[in-house]
């Protein structure tokens, strides 16, 4: 979803000595620093920094305890200096955050502030401002999304490196059915605008190409007279549609032929309810589904079953949803699938949801031994995480924690606040189902539910904000012996941490993904981790 380009919006140091193995990369500095609650917490250096705050960061918005202009804030300046300091870190870390870590406004903004620092610095060497920027721009909607954060920023004045990295995104992404999709009014950057800026040649493996950007800058200065290319069938077949008088429209949807003639058109479920000028029926709705993508059949489906939509289409939906190869393709956050199931009424999304659940979280390790699990569900955990979203924290670190509980050996899952308790599972059993059983408890006394719950246990995970009240209990990994790892998966990025990280046996990781989970297994193994995206990722981490 567009956060920058809006119609409105147009215009206007060095790390500790790496500690001795099994090594992670998210290391404390040694200096100490208030949290959020007054009590002395952890610093840690400032890739570490920026790495928990990218990969939780929804740009502009607030948390808890910070607000989105500090949040923000905090963001560019620590992406600034790393990119001077540091540029072939910093350029990996986004181009992951856009692909692996799925956080696309992130990158976004990481990729302009990066360019923006080189560039005021006259720094040369490492990625090219223009590789960075290529590398964040995956969906067709983005070259003009950073143009409009860019130009809000930092003025028109759009630097070359900028204007040829999205160049070459515009020939990866612009096709017919990207322009009929989000080439639309509401855009302060139109495909239009986007082409008059960085004047991207036609790939020439894409003989179509030429035409259709031609087509899209006449389309947005000349929209009552602009022709469709004679040869390009999905914007021919698509104008016929928005021919045909309102009351012959409904007809398509019924026919045998609908849904190719629809997905033939690149027609979308949202212009479809406006093509129709009616009520999205079960015929509506069973025509167009053949064609939308798994993240749209997932935020549909209380539609589905309003409409009415027949059981055998459903089951179509439910394969599609929870086809493991679709499931990785989508990336989208665990946790969506919960919000799915809780907003679905119908029990008959249930297994699939199940399902796609699981699928999503498969970088989740099966640990040996016996493991205590500990997921914060603290009041600061409850505040959405967007301001388009009811979706929060507390929900996230609920999936992940039970998600290692079912696939550890041997695991006491525990839910902490202000107080704490065992939260009942077994192998097998539903993860949605378990999910229901967790609360909503108050403060966030980390360490009292160590004290609580630790009983010789190989290994802790602590799933939180790490913004621990140290009066009840200090630094949660202390009561654990030395020898004994600790894992704090952490869901917020905040500057401070609860405990110190780097060193043997005491590990920070973090993300709304499963992504970085692997670096787990890898410590489990004796080895290094090192960052998710450097070379060997398919041995080291994400």
């Amino acid at each position: 979803m567009a956060r920058f380009n809006l119609l409105r919006s147009k215009a206007a140091p060095t790390s500790p000595a790496a500690p001795t193995s099994p090594a992670s990369p998210v290391r404390s500095t040694g200096r100490r620093a208030a949290n959020a609650h007054g009590s002395t917490g952890f610093l840690r250096d400032p890739r570490s920094e920026l790495f928990l705050l990218a990969v939780a960061n929804f740009v502009t918005q607030q948390t808890a305890y910070e607000s989105g202009e500090a949040r923000d804030g905090r963001f560019g300046a620590l992406v600034r200096t790393l990119a001077v300091e540091d540029p072939e870190w910093t350029a990996g870390l986004l181009g992951w955050l856009r692909r692996d870590g799925n956080m696309r406004t992130a990158s976004l903004v990481g990729a302009v502030e990066y360019v923006k620092a080189r560039l005021d610095a006259g720094a040369t060497g490492g990625p090219s401002n223009r590789q960075v920027v290529d590398s964040v721009l995956l969906r067709a909607d983005e070259p003009g999304e950073l143009l409009a954060y860019w130009t809000a920023a930092y003025g028109r004045n759009v630097p070359k490196p900028v204007k040829r990295g999205i160049a070459d995104a515009v020939r990866r992404l612009y096709s017919a059915g990207s322009l009929l999709k989000y080439d639309t009014a509401s855009r302060g950057y139109r495909f239009g605008d986007v082409l008059n800026l960085v004047h991207a040649s036609p790939d020439p493996a894409k003989p179509w190409q030429g035409e259709l950007f031609r087509h899209a800058l006449d389309r947005r200065h000349n929209p009552e007279t602009a022709e469709v290319p004679p040869g390009n069938r999905t914007l021919l077949a698509h104008r016929t549609l928005m021919e045909l008088p309102v009351a012959e429209r409904r007809a398509v949807v019924t026919a045998a032929d609908g849904p190719e003639r629809l997905a033939a058109a690149g027609m979308t479920w949202e212009a479809l309810a406006g093509w129709l000028q009616g009520p999205m029926d079960a015929a509506a709705w069973e025509a167009v589904i053949p064609s939308m993508g798994a993240m749209a059949l997932l935020r549909n489906l209380r539609n589905f079953d309003q409409a009415g939509v027949s059981d055998e289409v459903a089951a179509r939906v439910a394969a599609k949803i929870s086809d493991p190869e679709t499931v990785a393709r989508a990336r989208q956050f665990p946790f969506r699938y919960l919000a799915a199931y809780q907003h679905a009424p119908s029990l008959r999304w249930a297994y699939p949801l199940e399902r796609a659940l699981g699928h999503s979280l498969a970088h989740v390790p099966a640990l040996p031994g016996r493991t205590l699990v500990l997921v914060d569900r603290s009041g600061s955990m409850w505040s959405p995480l967007s301001d388009r979203s009811q979706l929060n924290r507390a929900d996230a670190a609920a999936v992940f924690g039970t998600a290692l509980a079912l696939r550890a050996g041997d695991a006491d899952l525990v839910q902490f606040g202000s107080t704490s308790k065992a939260v009942d599972h077994r192998h097998g059993e539903s993860v949605l189902k378990i999910l229901e059983r967790f609360e909503n408890l108050g403060g966030t006394y980390t360490a009292e539910a160590v004290r609580t719950h630790y009983a010789g246990h190989d290994r802790v995970l602590i799933v939180t904000d790490e913004q621990a009240t140290y009066a009840y209990g200090g630094d949660p990994t202390a009561l654990v012996p030395d020898t004994v790892p600790v894992y704090t998966w952490n869901l917020a990025g905040y500057r401070v941490g609860h405990a110190p990280s780097g060193s043997a046996h005491r590990h920070t990781f973090g993300g709304l993904t499963d992504a970085a989970f692997r670096m787990v297994s890898l410590i489990e193994d004796g080895r290094d981790a090192g960052w998710p995206w450097e070379t060997g990722r398919a041995d080291t981490a994400a």
